[in-house]
């Protein structure tokens, strides 16, 4: 397939922001990106929006009124993972050569709580009451610590890291650094797992815009290739969610992450040890440490050790969510993903100011969803 590359960026600040229309948040990202790209809105010849909460035609009523009309306009969900799935649709927009220029708008304004569970689960599913996030997520962090003894204070580091980060990030939700005790003393909100290292769905909105790779140039002295954008959902749920397919069956089968950073590394021609930076899904900061695990950075088991090293500090080895992570930017879900991309397009330009890992050549993205959908996006310099 054509290489790619993304010649502009933009992004709107994850929060709660009131009143303030989802299509209003759209356009300012996209204003953003335009510029960064040095390009008209009229020089797009494909979009597609990613969300999970907003209305029917959310692309073209955020878009046309800017003066995008005359091209396709496509609105794209797959939970947690649906930015990349809008990014993979226009990638291969352009690499058809239906498209010179493609537009990828992620944008949500999601109610206050825990996600709805009737939006992803049948009644028989939500009466058995597993389908609120915390529930599955303390029960895979539990049989964890069982199995490897990973310990509650290894969880808190993982908070702890990904809220100092996000001091240095102007667009994250909470932008406030907590000490270890601070976190551990927090209210627990499902044995093992407490308020401060959970993330919070809210609103905002990230815009990535793409071409091919031989063109970027003429755009930008700066381009970013996208060296692979992989999204696939296992043969189970992969995790112990409401059950889909199973209801707690020990059996060997790749988790969505595995599986999915499997296909990334193979497009890119690379491995873990090849990437500089991470942003991950840290819907709760046990999850990170999974993570670690699942995209190969450490053995099963070994990733409380690699937290304990300091490895996944910004100046480690295996730099992750140096944004400060969901943790503290909040998860828009149509936005999410896109957000990470933005954060490793900054990092790939040496943009990210005091969060700024040195000298970064590759980047990694990844989100996790209902579902099984996961998503993998792999960035170069």
């Amino acid at each position: 397939m054509n290489e790619l590359a993304i010649i502009g960026v933009g992004i709107h600040k994850f929060g709660r922001f009131g009143d303030k229309p989802f299509v209003k948040m759209g356009q300012e990202a996209t204003t953003m990106a335009l510029k960064d790209a040095g390009i008209n809105i009229r020089d797009i010849q494909a979009a597609y929006l990613s969300s999970m909460y907003l209305p029917a035609t959310s692309g073209v009523r955020v878009l046309r009124p800017m003066g995008c009309h005359g091209i396709p306009v496509c609105d794209v969900e797959a939970a947690c993972a649906s930015g990349g799935v809008a990014l993979r649709q226009a990638m291969l927009s352009v690499q058809s050569g239906s498209a010179g220029l493609a537009l990828v708008l992620g944008v949500e304004k999601m109610p206050r709580g825990f996600m709805d569970p009737t939006m992803i689960y049948d009644k028989w599913q939500v009466e058995m009451g597993m389908d609120v996030n915390p529930s599955y997520w303390a029960m895979t962090a539990r049989r964890h610590m069982h199995e490897y003894g990973t310990t509650e204070v290894q969880i808190a580091k993982v908070a702890y890291k990904n809220h100092k980060n996000s001091v240095h990030n102007p667009y994250a939700m909470y932008q406030k650094e907590f000490s270890l005790e601070e976190i551990l003393n927090s209210p627990l909100v499902c044995d093992p797992i407490r308020l401060y290292e959970v993330c919070a769905p809210n609103e905002g909105a990230a815009v990535l815009i793409l071409c091919p790779k031989e063109e970027a140039r003429r755009y930008t002295s700066n381009p970013i290739g996208i060296a692979a954008c992989a999204h696939t959902v296992t043969m189970y749920s992969g995790d112990f969610r409401a059950p889909l397919d199973y209801m707690s069956g020990r059996i060997a089968n790749p988790s969505p992450t595995e599986a999915t950073a499997k296909k990334a590394y193979e497009e890119a021609g690379i491995g873990p040890e090849d990437i500089d930076c991470f942003e991950v899904q840290d819907t709760d900061a046990f999850c990170e440490l999974e993570i670690y695990e699942y995209l190969g950075l450490c053995k099963r088991g070994e990733s409380g050790k690699l937290i304990d090293d300091g490895m996944t500090e910004v100046g480690g080895k295996h730099p992750v969510n140096m944004s400060g992570g969901l943790i503290s930017k909040g998860e828009p879900i149509g936005a999410s993903h896109l957000g990470q991309i933005v954060e490793i397009v900054t990092q790939l330009r040496g943009q990210a100011g005091p969060r700024q890992v040195a000298d970064p050549r590759v980047g990694l993205a990844h989100v996790l969803g209902a579902g099984g959908n996961c998503a993998v996006t792999i960035l170069k310099k």
